[in-house]
């Protein structure tokens, strides 16, 4: 029984990282956005992860099998937050806007 409850805590928190980064889309520009918020995302990912990295270097013995997922982390959070999350958004592809008496007065003057 005591050991099931300890996988259920423990595959909740594996997954609080992943649910976490997508509390940015969720809430959008009024709680989280661009660096600031991507990096308060991925600090938070990081703390939650602390105990999978502890298992992990009492299972190897060694740091290298907690620095792999660190690194793991990192490069799957910065596809998914520099990647993924602006195509999704469409944030690449939106135009910046003009002002059309700008525009009017640019091509009169030429």
């Amino acid at each position: 029984m005591w050991a099931g409850l300890r996988a259920g805590v423990g595959a909740a928190l594996g997954l609080v990282p992943h649910l976490l980064h997508h509390v940015g889309l969720l809430a959008g520009a009024a709680v989280l956005t661009g660096a600031v918020g991507n990096g308060v995302l991925y600090v938070v990912g990081l703390v939650f992860s602390i105990p999978l990295l502890r298992r992990l270097r009492a299972r190897f013995g060694s740091w290298r099998a907690p620095a792999l997922g660190v690194v793991v982390f990192t490069g799957l959070f910065a596809l998914s937050a520099f990647v993924v999350g602006p195509a999704i958004s469409g944030e690449a592809d939106t135009p910046l806007p003009t002002d059309p008496a700008v525009t009017q007065d640019h091509e009169v003057h030429h």
